[in-house]
């Protein structure tokens, strides 16, 4: 009898736990879903790079879903990892790293979403031979993937100047006269590489090609930095160790404006640091010999081999709002702690706009208010979201959803809110609409748009990499034996 009263107790209470387990996975589903329909709600998808689920391999142990810093891009559903917000990646490559049997491998949008992008070899270089392009522009955010690929484009070059794949061969960067074309201050130098913009992958590059021995310059159309240069104070621009050539890694995880900008004065420092600011390229152009015209507003510049490093953002992108040419209306923050003691609204429902005005409802005597298109944020970071929380509940900072400006005044702006319109005063206003991609300037310098089914290409290749791993595990056993 007491065996028996024993053996029900013991299913009671291994009952109980088991409802607790089936009850939470239900929850953890629940919740999966739930996020997979705000994915829906506010995007059609990962528009560049996002991590790819290969289920034969997934065994739902879930760390992946653990260590993203931008929050439930990843969820468990039917106990296998699913994206449920793709529109969040931007490339950590933390899961990938984080997942014990290499189920998850980092790719670039499905085809269907990546008609807009240039059409890339794995080693960065588009339909021009010798014409690569490296960074955000390629499809991948994050500075630690814009400096890894300026540092592998110029290995490349290298190498087949080394192996003359390259016209001219070695040397063959020197001087060939000093002929100018009239109205151009024309480079006689044929430069063994150009690289066009002075951001992560261009100074990476830059960097590169000091140590690898190559002739080369850089032009930057605005400030060195990039975009970079171009951040809030304050804000975060780095969330893994990242190796620059020449200056080895930085170990920090976290890194703030101010200490990567210190970083680059430094390199500006550098006798052998050959940048040109304020050099916008208007037009490349390759020669029957193989080699690069670069123009300029003011110069031309002739190259073997040209990285393309200019970023997304491009120009602008502007609202076309009666009143949006006045001085007052601004596109880029650059140091919010200059405006002070104003009344200033922010137009933009993304990470860049969120930053910006809390940045400046940070300072004194400041007023802010964030207008914001839609019924609520679906496109920033976790960490801007709960802050931006709790600036929203203490008064800090003013949000109008649902709201778009009909008319920029000197003294104040007109906004429609939830259908009524409404006056308020103003000094400043800051517009983070995105900016246009410089693809036309792309295809107008003959490089091609296409796409492929990188997804597929990636799982092919992972497996393979798999298998190739188990075979020499298994080779290495078979020699100790």
């Amino acid at each position: 009898m007491q065996t028996l009263i024993a053996f029900l107790v013991a299913v009671v209470i291994t009952s109980f736990f088991v409802r607790g387990y089936l009850k939470s996975l239900k929850e953890r589903d629940e919740r999966a879903r739930a996020a997979a329909e705000k994915g829906k709600l506010f995007s059609e998808g990962p528009k560049s790079q996002h991590p790819h689920i290969d289920v034969n391999y997934c065994i739902g142990c879930q760390t992946c879903t653990t260590v993203c810093p931008e929050g439930d891009v990843l969820a468990m559903l039917g106990g296998k990892a699913v994206i449920v917000n793709g529109y969040k990646c931007i490339g950590h490559s933390l899961c990938v790293e984080a997942c014990p049997v290499g189920a998850i491998t980092m790719v670039m949008a499905s085809p269907s979403m990546s008609a807009d992008m240039p059409y890339l070899t794995p080693e960065h270089e588009t339909t021009i031979p010798n014409l690569f392009i490296a960074g955000e522009l390629g499809g991948l955010a994050l500075i630690k993937n814009a400096v890894n690929q300026g540092r592998e484009c110029i290995d490349l070059v290298a190498k087949r100047i080394a192996e003359r794949q390259i016209p001219g061969g070695p040397g063959f960067g020197a001087t060939t006269g000093g002929q100018k074309s009239p109205g151009h201050a024309e480079h006689a130098e044929i430069y063994d590489v150009l690289i066009v913009g002075a951001g992560p992958a261009g100074i990476s590059a830059s960097l590169r090609a000091i140590e690898r021995k190559l002739s080369y310059v850089t032009l930057e159309r605005d400030e060195v930095g990039g975009t970079v240069a171009k951040y809030p104070r304050q804000k975060l621009v780095m969330t893994s160790p990242v190796e620059f050539p020449m200056y080895g890694k930085f170990k920090k995880t976290e890194l703030s404006k101010e200490h990567l900008l210190a970083f680059w004065d430094m390199i500006l420092n550098r006798a052998d640091f050959n940048v040109r600011t304020s050099e916008k390229v208007e037009d490349i152009k390759k020669e029957e010999n193989g080699i690069f015209t670069i123009s300029t507003a003011t110069n031309q510049y002739r190259s073997r081999a040209v990285v393309l490093a200019l970023g997304r953002a491009g120009e602008p992108r502007k609202l076309g709002v009666k009143g949006e040419e006045l001085p007052k209306v601004m596109y880029r923050l650059i140091e919010a702690d200059h405006y002070v003691n104003k009344r200033i609204l922010v137009v933009g429902g993304g990470d860049s706009a969120v930053e910006a005005a809390m940045g400046l409802a940070s300072q004194v005597g400041n007023w802010v208010a964030l207008s914001y298109r839609q019924e609520r944020f679906g496109r920033i970071k976790e960490r801007n979201a709960k802050r931006i929380e709790d600036f929203m509940r203490t008064g800090k900072l003013k949000v109008l959803f649902n709201s778009n400006p009909v008319e920029f005044k000197p003294e104040s702006v007109i906004l429609e809110v939830k259908g009524e319109v409404q006056e308020i005063a103003n000094d400043f206003v800051w517009i983070f609409a995105g900016g246009t991609p410089p693809n036309d300037f792309l295809k107008k310098i003959g490089v091609g748009f296409g796409s492929r089914d990188l997804t597929l290409e990636a799982s092919t290749e992972a497996k393979q990499a798999i298998l190739a791993k188990k075979q020499s595990v298994q080779a290495n056993a078979a020699g100790v034996k």
